[in-house]
């Protein structure tokens, strides 16, 4: 049951990052099914095997596709947690990547975020507050 369970969840993730690399190529319905014909002999993603919608996602990414890897915010304990949240809105507000407050990081004496106390997450929450305030973006 659990297996079947996970497999159809498979499924609909393949399925659903088909139709993203449709719309994300811009491709119009005949063309998406000129492809999916050619690649797999099918007119329908419904009826692919997981072998095909392998197939097909490969096809999209030789084409273009770039698949969109979501970051999680490392574990810290809860009472870090609000300042962890608040570096990834800054963040993602200059469209920065995690790799952005390595340098911060060490500077405070730490390997990696995790370790930081909150005094220090709260530095370097200055430091990009800094940084948004002299580059004119939102703070809040």
């Amino acid at each position: 049951m659990t297996v079947q369970r996970n497999a159809d969840q498979l499924r609909k993730a393949e399925l659903a990052q088909i139709h993203i690399a449709k719309v994300q190529l811009a491709m119009d319905d005949d063309a998406y099914r000129a492809l999916l014909s050619r690649v797999t002999g099918k007119v329908s993603s419904k009826d692919l095997t997981w072998q095909q919608r392998k197939t097909l996602l490969d096809e999209f990414k030789r084409l273009g596709f770039k698949t969109k890897t979501k970051h999680q915010l490392p574990k810290v304990g809860a009472d870090r947690m609000p300042r962890m949240q608040k570096i990834e809105a800054l963040l993602a507000e200059a469209k920065r990547p995690w790799a952005y407050v390595t340098p911060m990081v060490e500077n405070l004496g730490y390997e990696r975020i995790e370790f930081c106390s909150v005094a220090d997450l709260g530095k370097i929450i200055a430091a990009l507050v800094k940084d948004a305030e002299r580059n004119g973006r939102a703070t809040s």
